[in-house]
């Protein structure tokens, strides 16, 4: 090697070095210039706690951004993708696609799922922090949200969350068989969730049959009753929650049409330069569907359907009226609001009038809640988060969270994806600050193997999880759907263990 090669190959030693010594690896050199290898001189070890999209997005900015960070994702279940799974309705399938960018995370050789572990009851969050070196409360949110009116303990009322869980496969929600023997059913509440069970509920089968809804939710709106639907809001056509997508599949839905109250769109038209656009987009389709007269085409379409959907606003829940029996929903009453303040601050208030609605099945979709996982984390029950700064558990070194734990249960899988990277990068900046120490040794998911075998815990892999998701898949192909879900954990387990 000449002199000047010589020279050349130590500068680029040299900056090789300092980048590795910036990434927090050392590297060692061998032989002549351009042949090195490189290892980590300890690895920081990372605990997901939640397989669902806000465990899988935080793990993904992790190994992608840091080639010296070791990941494992715990989920309580044997299956991954959380609410992508279980939440996303199954005439979704587009938005179920971000499960192949999940399975390369969860393939990718610095990540492992550890299915069937139950953080808090096989090992708890004080257990994972002295095998780890940061650990990340990913859990979603499992509770709901209570309407606390009278009446909401009878049969035929159930939470948006459960219902969904019934007809997208959530083994806790497997059992539910809901009535759906009624004509008219009510949701309570305006937001996408709700509008997905309106769909469901008023979906011709031969649509529902070709996509992964489970096989018993199937047969049971193929015998449904419910004719109507209404979806109660207690504010009015300008808040309502839900997105221009969700709203356009409900005005076209086959067999179909809307049925709404003029009176409640008095004024609107008038406030549509001054909305923003997306909002100005949403109310546009809202009053095209409500109360302009359609074209000739749309109304023989209409005058076919047998069923029929629409919004009542400035509505809220008084008290779920009893049958004779006083065994289940008959009705439920209703407050009549006003609003007050304007923009933001706009608000509902009660003008002292009622409404008495008949109808054998409300549906509340009002919201999910989190709950605490642990005693040792820190928990708002208020407002039914982690307290955090920027992802950080507030008082607790080295435990981070992300997803709707952090913030609340709101937005779409986009927004949960940028809160993940969020706390992904704050992680990162505490281990480049130094704040937070990854110098020690620890054992990761070696340590934790040892306490679940002690317990009689036997997680499930991902290699296990994709033999079930073979066996599901062949089981809907014999169907014509994309997959026919498992229902039962046993089940799962027997298949993952074949």
């Amino acid at each position: 090697m000449s002199t000047h090669k010589a020279a050349l190959c130590k500068v680029q030693i040299l900056k090789l070095f300092l980048t590795s010594a910036r990434c927090g690896r050392i590297t060692r050199f061998h032989g002549v210039c351009g042949l090195s290898t490189s290892t980590p001189a300890s690895s920081a070890k990372v605990c997901i706690v939640g397989g669902g999209p806000a465990g899988f997005y935080t793990a993904q900015h992790l190994v992608k951004t840091r080639t010296d960070v070791q990941v494992d994702i715990y989920e309580r279940l044997p299956v991954p993708f959380g609410l992508v799974r279980f939440g996303v309705a199954p005439d979704h399938p587009e938005v179920k696609n971000v499960i192949n960018t999940f399975t390369q995370t969860a393939q990718h050789a610095r990540c492992s799922f550890h299915g069937n572990v139950r953080v808090g009851k096989d090992v708890t969050v004080e257990e994972l922090q002295e095998a780890y070196h940061a650990v990340v409360l990913s859990y979603g949110a499992e509770g709901n949200r209570t309407m606390g009116v009278p009446g909401e303990d009878l049969a035929g009322v159930y939470s948006a969350k459960d219902f969904v869980g019934w007809y997208n496969g959530l083994p806790r929600n497997s059992e539910l068989r809901p009535d759906l023997s009624c004509e008219t059913a009510v949701i309570l509440g305006q937001g996408n969730v709700a509008l997905d069970v309106a769909r469901i509920l008023l979906s011709p089968v031969d649509i529902l049959k070709k996509t992964d809804i489970t096989q018993h939710a199937l047969d049971a709106l193929a015998e449904s009753s419910v004719r109507r639907v209404l979806i109660v809001g207690r504010r009015g056509p300008l808040q309502v929650a839900c997105t221009i997508k969700e709203l356009r599949e409900m005005v076209n839905l086959p067999g179909t049409r809307p049925e709404m109250e003029a009176s409640e769109f008095e004024g609107i038209a008038e406030t549509l330069k001054s909305l923003a656009r997306p909002r100005k987009r949403l109310t546009e389709l809202l009053l095209k569907a409500a109360i302009e007269t359609p074209g000739e085409e749309e109304l023989e379409r209409r005058n076919r359907a047998e069923r029929a959907w629409g919004f009542r606003f400035l509505r809220k829940p008084l008290e779920v009226l009893p049958s004779t029996d006083l065994i289940r929903a008959a009705g439920i009453r209703l407050a009549v609001n006003r609003l007050e303040g304007d923009g933001e601050g706009v608000r509902a208030v009660a003008t002292g009038e009622v409404e008495d609605v008949e109808c054998g099945l409300v549906i509340s979709s009002i919201g999910y809640k989190s709950l605490l996982i642990d005693p040792a984390v820190p928990f708002d029950a208020r407002k039914a988060i982690i307290p955090n700064t920027m992802g950080r558990v507030q008082q607790t070194a080295g435990l981070y969270c992300s997803g709707w734990v952090k913030r609340g249960p709101t937005g779409v899988i986009a927004t949960t994806m940028n809160d993940s990277f969020d706390t992904a990068r704050t992680l990162l900046q505490d281990i480049g600050k130094g704040t937070l120490d990854v110098s020690t040794v620890k054992p990761g998911s070696q340590g934790v193997s040892t306490l679940l075998e002690k317990r009689g815990v036997k997680p499930v892999s991902f290699s296990d999880w994709e033999k079930i998701d073979s066996e599901e898949t062949r089981r809907g192909e014999i169907k014509g759907k994309p997959r026919e879900k498992m229902l039962d954990v046993g089940e799962m387990l027997q298949v993952a263990r074949a």
